[in-house]
């Protein structure tokens, strides 16, 4: 057995992939889904909190989103943070219930979810690239603790590779998700 845990660090990667890809499904290219405002996160009673967890969100009808905030005093916070996202909604409010309409998909609005899509992409690449980090620092002290030359370098290597496939399923699901976004 090696000093370092190759497979907790693919389970690690995996679990940046599994992110991304739940990210990606929020990016809902002119269908409304509940799932859409899953990312989003309120500023509720001094923390900050899902928004599933101060309102309960429906649709309606396959262009619009529904907002019931449980708590009146949250329906301004939960307004700012559905507007502040990168989603690009403009929630109309009435009382503690807020209509979202799911605007077409003009181009305009294309480029700026493929803009999101790869912002989430690139977050996911640098998760991959700090569990690397982590990995090649288990190297450094288990050559520390006695490891040979050639072990530290195959494990090196066979991190890197690790991390070049992870990269290139990630490139993959976002190349995926720009195709679904340019076809609707």
């Amino acid at each position: 057995m090696s000093a370092v845990d190759l497979d907790d660090l693919r389970r690690r990667m995996d679990g940046a992939l599994q992110v991304l890809k739940h990210e990606l499904s929020g990016l809902r290219t002119g269908r409304a889904s509940a799932s859409m405002l899953e990312p989003i996160t309120v500023e509720a009673y001094g923390a900050t909190m899902p928004l599933n967890q101060v309102a309960t969100v429906s649709v309606p009808e396959p262009r619009l989103i529904s907002v019931q905030v449980w708590d009146r005093s949250m329906a301004q916070a939960v307004e700012k943070a559905i507007r502040e996202s990168s989603l690009g909604l403009n929630p109309v409010v009435e009382g503690q219930l807020m209509r979202i309409p799911i605007p077409e998909l003009n181009a305009e609005r294309r480029q700026e979810l493929v803009k999101v899509a790869h912002k989430y992409a690139e977050q996911a690449r640098i998760a991959v690239r700090h569990v690397r980090r982590d990995g090649m620092e288990e190297v450094k002290k288990a050559e520390k603790d006695g490891l040979s030359q050639d072990e530290m370098r195959n494990l090196s290597d066979r991190i890197q590779k690790l991390t070049d496939e992870k990269v290139a399923e990630i490139d993959a699901i976002v190349d995926h998700k720009e195709q679904e976004i340019s076809q609707i």
